[in-house]
């Protein structure tokens, strides 16, 4: 990995960190639909707008397939589940869950890519687990059913983010990453929208509360996307996901610093279990 993409890697770490925290403010006043569907639609605005007048073509008809199903795996259901998971678990769990992607991304890049599955890598992905198990063996967090089904949201999401990344990499290589970041965006963003209206905000939606959603949806989805699919492409899928190794650090960072959520013991020794796991799965064999 280049030094530009290294230093990509840790701006976007930075990014969705915040974006955990964005949700948590949010999802209980918009609901977890419209806090994702908006988050799309604005952010696939933009940058289709940004692109419309800079004369660039997403390539509607050729990439369409690609933008609906990128759309869905990669942004919509993730958001929506990570919204609903701000509900109900503080953010800094959420970003640690999610640092899960790259050991998904390992499994599914070998049942799909044929990456061969190694020992270090399979004992990487059960460190994994164990940190998992010992967030929610140690911390309380999970005493409620709903904090168990919104931790499962948020496995779900990590999951889905290494599946996309497959995706791309087998099937959409050759679309460029911004033509991705805004059809796929602005498709599901679209088609989303009704159920807004079916599902609106029960609380009272400010001025001020609309100028963090599109702030949320410009920095955390049209940037971020921006610099993650060019990592997808470049560096591919399994290196891409290691932006989860600098997010829990941010994650934590943010929810203390913005929300005053506790960092606990549990919290650390699974986050540290986790990413020892990633090491091991994403870490080059030393040669000689």
């Amino acid at each position: 990995m280049s030094w530009l993409n290294l230093l990509l890697l840790v701006v976007l770490s930075a990014i969705w960190g915040s974006s955990f925290i964005f949700m948590r403010i949010l999802a209980p006043v918009l609901g977890p639909l419209a806090t994702a569907d908006l988050r799309l639609l604005i952010a696939g605005a933009f940058l289709v707008l940004l692109f419309a007048a800079s004369g660039y073509k997403l390539g509607w008809r050729q990439n369409g397939r690609h933008f609906l199903i990128i759309g869905l795996v990669n942004s919509a259901i993730p958001f929506f589940l990570y919204s609903f998971a701000a509900l109900h678990i503080p953010a800094s769990l959420s970003v640690i869950l999610n640092s899960l992607s790259p050991m998904f991304g390992a499994v599914f890049s070998a049942i799909w890519l044929r990456e061969l599955l190694t020992v270090k890598k399979s004992a990487g992905i059960v460190l994994g687990i164990a940190g998992v198990g010992l967030i929610g063996s140690l911390g309380n967090f999970l005493a409620r059913p709903l904090a168990v089904l919104a931790a499962l949201a948020s496995v779900t999401a990590a999951m889905l983010y290494a599946l996309a990344g497959i995706y791309i990499k087998k099937y959409a290589s050759v679309v460029p990453a911004r033509a991705i970041a805004a059809g796929s965006q602005f498709s599901l963003g679209l088609l989303g929208l009704p159920l807004v209206f079916l599902f609106p905000p029960t609380a009272h939606v400010t001025l001020r509360l609309g100028v963090i959603v599109v702030v949320f949806a410009v920095l955390c989805s049209a940037l971020a996307y921006l610099i993650y699919y060019k990592l997808i492409a470049e560096a591919g899928p399994t290196k891409a996901l290691t932006v989860t190794f600098l997010m829990p650090a941010f994650g934590m960072a943010w929810g203390r610093l913005i929300l005053g959520e506790a960092i606990t013991t549990a919290m650390l020794a699974g986050t540290v279990l986790i990413l020892c796991g990633t090491w091991l799965i994403v870490a080059k064999k030393s040669s000689g």
